[in-house]
């Protein structure tokens, strides 16, 4: 197959692309510029996506859109940094899809990077792809995220949405912030350790996106999260003993809040996401549980 990729060189896209490549489909990126970090073997077009549809020629032939590009979350949310995380979701999407729109033969299927913000925090409540949407800005993101991918649908592509959860790897997302602090025994639970983390495993994140890009009966939204989630306490207590490590430095609520604003409500978010539809379609985990999943991940 030919794949066209956004956010082909972060932190899910990079694994993607190399899997992809490997397994001798064609690859062509779009982003801002062309990264030392992609590989020769792929293809490359730019593309700015708040302001304009990617080219015409970087579309053509393709059999597949995976599309991962977006403003990364974690960071101080002031007005500026908001509007380009809406932005490079919404708009972008909204973008690419009018320029699916316009090619004469379109590609069987979009898969678009979604988020399980979409549920708001709520607390223990268990959450499946069919539970209501939250309130937040955050939530109201993904959901026009979402509809803005489930329009192509009218152009006979099939979409699905894959709402990520906290993604770990040792070379990016949330773990490889993590880990410095506590492998200087410096770790410890966020604010009461309370809230749910619906986590997985980035292998497993990439063979779910194949997963989806190969079985033509997987549509809508789909919870990217491992079977099992955990509370932060949980988490924190694992990543301590897979790093032979004392965990007895909690993060104050005060302090998270003084230090991120905002975005702070998404650190201390409590979201207990199931992937029913994935399982319910036959998608198999490698990982089911949180500790093999770090000790594969700390054995690198």
């Amino acid at each position: 197959m030919k794949i066209v990729v956004t956010g082909a060189t972060g932190f899910i896209g990079a694994r993607l692309v190399r899997n992809l490549l490997q397994a001798g489909h064609g690859v062509h990126a779009l982003g801002r510029k062309r990264s030392a970090d992609l590989p020769a073997a792929a293809g490359f077009s730019e593309w700015r996506a708040t302001q304009a549809e990617p080219p015409p020629e970087s579309l053509a032939t393709a059999d597949a859109i995976v599309h991962l590009a977006g403003e990364p979350v974690a960071q101080r949310w002031t007005p500026e940094v908001k509007q380009r995380i809406r932005g490079s979701r919404v708009d972008g999407t909204r973008n690419l899809v009018t320029a699916l729109a316009k090619q004469s033969v379109r590609p069987k299927v979009l898969v678009c990077a979604s988020a399980i913000g979409y549920y708001g925090s709520r607390g223990d409540e268990v959450l499946t792809e069919t539970s209501s949407p939250g309130s937040d800005f955050l939530a109201q993101v993904v959901v026009d995220w979402e509809q803005a991918a489930a329009k192509a649908e009218a152009l006979g592509i099939r979409v699905v949405s894959l709402r990520f959860g906290v993604v770990l790897g040792k070379d990016g997302g949330a773990l490889a912030k993590m880990l410095p602090p506590f492998r200087l025994g410096l770790g410890g639970r966020l604010a009461s350790g309370e809230q749910w983390m619906s986590w997985i495993l980035v292998d497993d994140v990439v063979a779910m996106i194949r997963f989806a890009l190969d079985d033509p009966g997987v549509r809508g939204s789909m919870n990217a999260t491992a079977p099992q989630p955990v509370t932060n306490i949980e988490f924190t207590r694992e990543l301590a003993a897979a790093l032979h490590r004392p965990a007895i430095f909690p993060a104050p609520r005060l302090a998270l809040k003084l230090l991120f604003g905002e975005m702070a409500e998404v650190i201390l978010g409590s979201q207990r996401a199931i992937p029913r539809a994935a399982q319910s379609a036959g998608f198999r985990f490698q990982y089911r549980e949180l500790r093999p999943a770090l000790s594969r991940l700390l054995s690198e």
